[in-house]
Order: structure tokens, then C-alpha cells, then sequence
């Protein structure tokens, strides 16, 4: 797990809930000190969170993920599958509730972490829910979708299953240039949180007949 925030957090506790060894990975473990003890949970460096992993989840601020996988090592990356839960949200404030993006519609920030390390394979997911649906939420029974895509066929095959685990439907959009559409799901579902302090529980659903 490289971050140590709530998504990353929300997520460590669902791995963790459903038998995956975890090592958090953070810029300054002391911030994670007391979860890691709860959860009986490794902590690290990015870089030893990165090494550690059959799989990275990739869980910190959109700002800093170029950053995060850049400290965790091409090395260690290397034929990994990476969950990309990240968002390219600016520090702009929103406007009449919508979040501004530091990409644009021609270039997603998944792309970006593609191409600057092309042996991760990356696969976009947990981007477009509040992290307090990600674990196995109950909306009535009815499972929700999770949008996902990436280069590497495989690679979305295992988080697939992952999102099984965790009650999802999944959704597969296709190459890593799906996240264009993908990424700004986020800035539909924050909508209401923002201008209207509604933060849920909601979650997007796909129908088709």
C-alpha cells in the first residue's frame, strides 16, 4: 500500500478483512503508527511497501503519485500489478461543486504513470467511490460497479477478483486510455458532498440487458 490517508487506510483494512498480508508504505511511518498496531500491519518506505507486494495499491493524493511511484523504484514496480485508486485533482477550489483536474480529457493521470513506468501494469480502480463504500458495501443487496481498465488483460483479471472479494461488480472499459472517462467519475460523485455536505452512501451502477 503506497499512502497512508483514509483511502489508503480504507483500503488496508479491506485487504487485511479478507486474509491479504499488508505493508502500508509512507513518506513518515510515525503518522501511521497507531493504525498499523490496530490492524497488525507491516509499515515502510514506499520503496520496502513496493518490494514487499505481490500487488501495489497506489492510494495518495493525485498530486503526489508521480512522486510516490518514483520513491517506490522502477525495480520494484517491475511486473507488478498496480491499483491505481488515484485522482488528478488540483488544489483549485471547486466550482458551483465540481473538483478542477490538472489533466485534460486527452490525457488521463493513469496514462501518465503508464508511461513514465511501462513495466508496472497498472489498473484503474477505487477512483470513483468514497472510501467508506469500498469494502463490501450494502446497498440493499444490490452490488454496485466498479469501472476499471488498464493494458494488461491478466493483471485486470486478479483485481477483478479482488473486487469480488470486496462486493463489486466489475465493469472492464479496456486500455489504460479508458481512465480519461474513468477518473472524471470522481468529480460526478463529489458533486453532491460538495455542495450539499451529502456524502452518501451512493455508488454507480451499470445496467445493461
Amino acid at each position: 500500500m503506497l499512502g497512508s490517508g483514509d483511502v489508503a487506510k480504507s483500503l488496508a483494512k479491506g485487504f487485511v478483512k479478507h486474509g491479504y498480508s499488508v505493508m502500508m508504505g509512507s513518506r513518515d511511518s510515525s503518522k501511521i503508527a497507531d493504525f498499523s498496531r490496530e490492524m497488525k500491519l507491516a509499515t515502510g518506505t514506499f520503496q520496502q511497501a513496493a518490494s514487499f507486494g505481490d500487488m501495489v495499491v497506489l492510494a495518495v493524493k493525485g498530486l503526489a503519485g508521480e512522486s510516490a511511484l518514483s520513491l517506490a523504484g522502477e525495480q520494484s514496480l517491475n511486473g507488478k500489478i498496480v491499483i491505481d485508486a488515484t485522482n488528478p485533482i488540483s488544489d483549485a477550489p471547486p466550482d458551483s461543486g465540481v473538483l478542477h483536474y490538472f489533466t485534460s480529457l486527452e490525457e488521463s493521470l493513469m496514462e501518465r504513470y503508464q508511461g513514465k513506468f511501462p513495466s508496472a501494469r497498472f489498473v484503474k480502480a477505487f477512483n470513483s467511490v468514497g472510501n467508506a463504500y469500498f469494502v463490501n458495501p450494502d446497498f440493499g443487496g444490490e452490488k454496485p460497479t466498479m469501472f476499471i481498465c488498464g493494458n494488461d488483460e491478466a493483471a485486470k483479471k486478479e483485481v477483478g477478483g479482488v473486487l469480488g472479494k470486496f462486493g463489486w461488480e466489475v465493469a472492464d472499459m479496456g486500455g489504460v486510455q479508458a481512465a480519461r472517462a474513468i477518473e472524471p467519475l470522481c468529480m460526478l460523485w463529489c458533486i453532491p458532498g460538495i455542495a450539499k455536505n451529502d456524502w452518501g452512501p451512493r455508488a454507480f451502477k451499470l445496467l445493461k440487458k
